[in-house]
């Protein structure tokens, strides 16, 4: 059984990913991050509810510890209304300082209370609503175990040539100007593969990735494996829509960057995201990016 997400769903967002995390509860891309996009003093706040019906439970879990961020996070199950289509399940909330309680009836879009990063971040991920979607026999408090996420809303696949301009920094990452939305707000994009579908996930430093096809379909198209390319640099060896990376590394201009950060947006700042923690760029500096054999680097 597959969850599918409409547009009317995924509207309020301006970016998601099934497969950018380490977390195997995104195993298989059976949940989604959800990136709204108001933001205050740099970071998104906003935590608008993805679906409608009344909150269940909230609590408080631990996190991972990290030096940067605390080693607690927040739980919402939210139980679908019955017009919901997704009557019956339940919908698994993580990242949310709740400003709801047991009881409280949300509509779709109402906030949930205020996006926080816990010890799950690594320091350069943006906030988001972490969403998972449980069966009603189902344990809704395990990490892993959510349904299979299927995606309605269509994802136009962008060419790009390794290329482009960074147009803005952190202290880990650098963005691209490239490549550019062609006509921001009114569909999601992702970076194509060679041989179609838009590529989802870190690459390399997250274990494995996803090729999203027909909006995200999880079918097969008859045979099991495919091998999947960027710019004809080899990437690994897709399962369905699910890829398993090569040991490869990432090179901008020659040099080893910790990886890419690959998924779908509709906004106008999309581009490829750099990860590198290791090195700086400047502003307007021109980037190729290459992905090699981690041996022949």
């Amino acid at each position: 059984m597959a969850v599918m997400l409409s547009e009317a769903v995924l509207a309020r967002y301006e970016r998601f990913s099934l497969y950018n995390s380490p977390y195997p509860a995104h195993d298989g891309g059976c949940a989604i991050d959800l990136y709204p996009g108001t933001l205050i003093n740099g970071r998104t706040t906003a935590a608008p509810s993805p679906v409608a019906g009344t909150v269940r439970e909230t609590r408080t879990v631990r996190a991972p510890p990290k030096s940067y961020a605390p080693d607690h996070d927040h739980l919402i199950l939210l139980e679908p209304a019955d017009s919901s289509p997704f009557a019956g399940l339940t919908v698994r909330i993580l990242h949310v300082e709740p400003s709801v309680a047991a009881g409280d009836r949300v509509d779709r879009g109402d906030s949930l209370g205020r996006l926080v990063r816990a010890g799950f971040f690594a320091p350069w991920v943006d906030n988001h609503l972490h969403v998972g979607f449980r069966g009603p026999d189902q344990n809704p408090y395990r990490a892993s175990g959510s349904l299979p996420i299927e995606l309605e809303v269509p994802v136009r696949p962008l060419e790009w040539d390794g290329t482009g301009r960074v147009v803005s920094t952190g202290d880990t990452y650098a963005i691209l100007d490239a490549p550019p939305h062609p006509d921001p707000g009114t569909a999601f994009v992702g970076v194509r593969a060679d041989d179609g579908g838009v590529l989802d996930g870190g690459l390399p430093h997250y274990d494995g990735g996803g090729l999203l096809q027909r909006g995200g379909s999880i079918e097969r198209d008859g045979s099991s494996e495919r091998v999947v390319s960027l710019n004809g640099d080899r990437l690994g060896v897709a399962d369905g829509r699910t890829i398993a990376w090569d040991d490869v590394t990432v090179t901008a201009n020659g040099e080893p960057i910790t990886g890419l950060s690959l998924f779908c947006a509709r906004d106008s700042d999309f581009g490829a995201k750099l990860i590198c923690p290791e090195r700086s760029f400047e502003r307007g500096e021109r980037v190729r990016v290459r992905v090699r054999s981690s041996g022949a680097v």
